[in-house]
């Protein structure tokens, strides 16, 4: 028996070293299956998913994205608003694709050095010159095979393929092990060309078939774990969802070995995780929502060194496209049901996102063609945001002095705006208010008043603009008033609602 099991270990090493020994491309098994092998038809598909999908406004240059990897049809719109949070103008040297395999286990990772990847879009260069110096290291010595049937890294090639101008070269890397020791290591490997140039693509889907919301639920929370930007929390969380009482839940997330892997990899640097978007296949024409499979959009940016000292509100509080809507929502089903139910409709806050029950001020803004229709709201709040919204849109339409009740075919036409509010902040220094950014709030002995950031740049006033007419207008100061009041200033978070 020895004798055989001697005889297949040495077949297979040398099928093994006869596969490195010649230039072998890595053919599509995922094409016509996750997305379309029709190359007319891929293009289109692709250029609709980066058309609609979520887009990130920052001039902070990304190191890093976590990106799904299930058909297109469920994840793809996810995996495009990953993409797009990179200057697809940026100069990029390579791309190391990263991801957890689906179909072997093996201690260590398995870089792809034979050849390059093909799609129905062309030939992915790979860096044939790096992935030899990996293979050279003992970690990165397992077979080329691990990559042949495994989707994961495939799924995200076309999508490099059509978002980059520069045909970026790709160093494909699949992870075998489960060994955070081991992770750990292969972090420490690849650090040096962890850096300024290079980008790091983690191909991940998150949750794997628990009903609806219980993937809404361990998906943030895992995904929170990770913008976190720290390793220990993120297994602990993993941990914790595991005991998750939901019997379909197979896995938090099944490219974690790669996610730790980014974890490792930016801990202790200058870098920061945000969340970009979320779905999941229940929230696709083509999936169910009794077994769904969760998509985060995760990007890790390069810190704006000049705003170290002065973080946004919209760099601490983030609300993914979903939790946006879901926030409108709130507000307009409140108001409907107050027109036509005569009540405010009732929540169950088990099923809201997180951070609608963090503490935050809010303002609910009603506009009819572009024109006030109702305006009021809270600057702190012990309760909870959706709370303080559903208090807010039942003032703004019913209750704003300056306006009659909202009728049923006003409500028709009415557009909804949040705007969700940081602290206040004193100034002495008019210079201090940001166009744009901060909102102004004057007080004088009983008298006060309050403009929302967004106001001074719809009407494009000066500094000394928005304060007259803050003063004048809403503190009833004058328009100098505001030259002896205590001046506040605050910043917001405007969640527009969507054109129908």
């Amino acid at each position: 028996m020895r004798r055989v099991c001697f005889v297949l270990l040495s077949i297979f090493i040398v099928m093994e070293t006869f596969s490195q020994s010649r230039s072998t491309d890595r053919q599509p098994v995922a094409a016509g299956r996750f997305y379309s092998a029709n190359r007319e038809t891929l293009l289109s598909d692709i250029t609709q998913l980066f058309e609609t999908c979520v887009k990130t406004t920052t001039s902070n240059k990304v190191r890093a994205i976590i990106s799904p990897h299930a058909g297109y049809v469920y994840s793809g719109k996810v995996a495009a608003s990953a993409f797009s949070a990179i200057d697809r103008n940026m100069p990029i040297r390579n791309i190391f694709v990263i991801g957890s395999s689906h179909v072997m286990a093996f201690e260590g990772a398995s870089v792809y050095n034979t050849g390059d990847f093909i799609t129905p879009l062309g030939k992915v260069t790979v860096n044939k010159e790096i992935a030899d110096k990996l293979k050279a290291e003992k970690l990165f010595s397992f077979p080329v095979t691990a990559h042949l049937q495994d989707h994961c890294l495939e799924v995200q090639m076309p999508l490099i393929q059509y978002y980059f101008k520069n045909n970026p070269s790709v160093i494909p890397i699949i992870i075998g092990t489960n060994n955070t020791v081991s992770i750990q290591k292969i972090a420490e490997i690849l650090k040096p060309w962890f850096i300024p140039g290079n980008l790091f693509i983690i191909s991940s889907d998150f949750s794997h078939y628990p009903s609806y919301k219980t993937a809404n639920e361990i998906d943030n929370a895992t995904a929170t774990a990770i913008v976190s930007g720290d390793p220990k929390k993120f297994l602990d969380v993993l941990k914790k969802n595991g005991n998750t009482d939901d019997p379909g839940l197979s896995t938090s997330m099944c490219g974690w070995t790669s996610g730790l892997l980014l974890l490792y990899l930016a801990e202790g640097s200058d870098l920061e995780f945000k969340k970009i978007d979320y779905c999941n296949s229940g929230d696709s024409p083509y999936g169910n929502r009794d077994e769904v499979v969760g998509y985060n959009a995760i990007a890790l940016f390069e810190k704006d060194q000049d705003k170290q000292n002065s973080k946004r509100l919209a760099d601490e509080i983030v609300f993914t496209e979903k939790e946006k809507e879901q926030l409108i929502s709130l507000a307009r089903d409140n108001i409907r049901s107050l027109l036509y139910d005569k009540k405010r409709i009732s929540v169950n806050k088990e099923t809201l996102p997180e951070i609608f029950k963090t503490t935050l001020g809010a303002f609910v803004t009603l506009k009819i063609r572009g024109s006030l229709r109702g305006c009021i709201g809270r600057f702190i709040s012990s309760e909870p945001l959706y709370q303080v919204v559903l208090e807010s849109s039942e003032n703004s339409a019913f209750d704003d002095p300056r306006f009659s009740p909202l009728t049923k075919e006003e409500f028709l036409k009415t557009d909804i705006e949040i705007t969700v509010l940081g602290p206040m902040k004193k100034i002495s220094n008019i210079n201090d208010i940001v166009l744009g950014r901060h909102g102004i709030y004057i007080k004088k002995d009983n008298r006060s008043g309050t403009m929302l950031p967004q106001v001074a740049t719809e009407n494009q006033w000066s500094i000394e603009e928005f304060l007259g007419y803050t003063s004048r207008d809403k503190a009833g100061l004058g328009w100098e008033g505001w030259k002896d009041a205590d001046i506040y200033i605050y910043e917001g978070i405007v969640l527009e609602e969507k054109k129908k």
